[in-house]
């Protein structure tokens, strides 16, 4: 088995979100991997009590951030990536299928003509399949689309932090009705991941607690492909296509679509500023087919 990271995870309960701090333990070099930011939709509001505290800790063990990760644009939460860069240094990342996400919304909320869809509000996009340290530790980008079409899993030694790819194996998976997602892309993104050694301890980015039990938020390649409900050995593409799509329908859009990926397809930083020195997050109206293929009259 590949060299073993250590892994502290911080959950954001308003939003079910797991962000994580992974280590190399020989040399103190760590990444930071889907932070968030506190937003208060009611008024506005940013703060960084979450961020602060991921922070707190990475000083406290004396680590050195080597990497501020993204597994893809959230719609679900605000990404604080860039305020973590700010504090702490590193290198913010994400996948190179990012461009596509910026191009749809960059038309989406008519944004100004300074940003670019080219992925340079981060530092580095991974293409498929490429390698990189966390330390001595050796890691990879594995394409695992089917969300969104930027979804990446990032295995870092023994350890895959999978974003919405995967939940808990009673929660399922991930929904394929935003832009660009596709549920038969999804399984095969499942598939890729299940080749991964069954000891592989799988880290989700998101859990929402099936029958009301407590939070959850580790499990392992081996218990998702024997227990997942959506998706464990012997369910077919077709099925699981079938079932995801069917459930997808029933879906609202998450609260914090419309403030998420305004902000998370600029790193984590807000819009720009506007002449009152005043940033703001504009709301397309009575287009909710510019979220969610299902309000389009089709299914990913």
């Amino acid at each position: 088995m590949s060299a073993r990271p250590e892994v502290k995870h911080f959950l954001h309960e308003p939003t079910s979100t797991f962000s994580y701090v992974v280590w190399d333990p020989e040399t103190k070099q760590a990444a930071v991997i889907d932070s968030v930011l506190d937003y208060t939709e009611n008024n506005g509001l940013t703060a960084t009590d979450s961020a602060d505290e991921m922070i707190a800790f990475i000083r406290e063990q004396g680590l050195t951030v080597q990497w501020v990760l993204e597994t893809h644009a959230h719609a679900d939460h605000l990404a604080a990536g860039a305020y973590i860069r700010d504090q702490l240094g590193g290198t913010t990342g994400i996948g190179a299928g990012i461009r596509v996400v910026q191009n749809h919304f960059r038309e989406v909320y008519n944004l100004e003509r300074g940003f670019l869809p080219d992925g340079s509000q981060f530092d580095h996009l991974f293409e498929d399949y490429e390698t990189f340290q966390v330390g001595n530790i050796e890691a990879k980008a594995i394409p695992t689309p089917g969300h969104t079409s930027d979804s990446l899993t990032y295995v870092i030694g023994d350890a895959a932090f999978c974003g919405d790819t995967l939940f808990m194996p009673d929660g399922g998976t991930a929904r394929c009705d935003f832009p660009g997602g596709s549920a038969s892309t999804l399984y095969q993104s499942i598939m890729r991941l299940y080749e991964l050694p069954d000891e592989t301890r799988l880290f989700v980015l998101h859990d929402y607690r099936p029958n009301g039990r407590e939070y959850r938020n580790e499990t392992t390649i081996g218990d998702e492909r024997q227990g997942n409900i959506h998706v464990r050995d012997g369910v077919s593409e077709q099925e699981f296509v079938e079932r995801r799509e069917a459930r997808d329908r029933t879906l609202d859009l998450p609260r914090l679509i419309i403030p998420s990926v305004q902000v998370n397809i600029r790193a984590g930083q807000l819009p720009p500023a506007e002449g009152n020195d005043v940033s703001y997050i504009k709301v397309p109206l009575n287009r909710p087919d510019y979220f969610s293929q299902s309000y389009g009259g089709g299914d990913a």
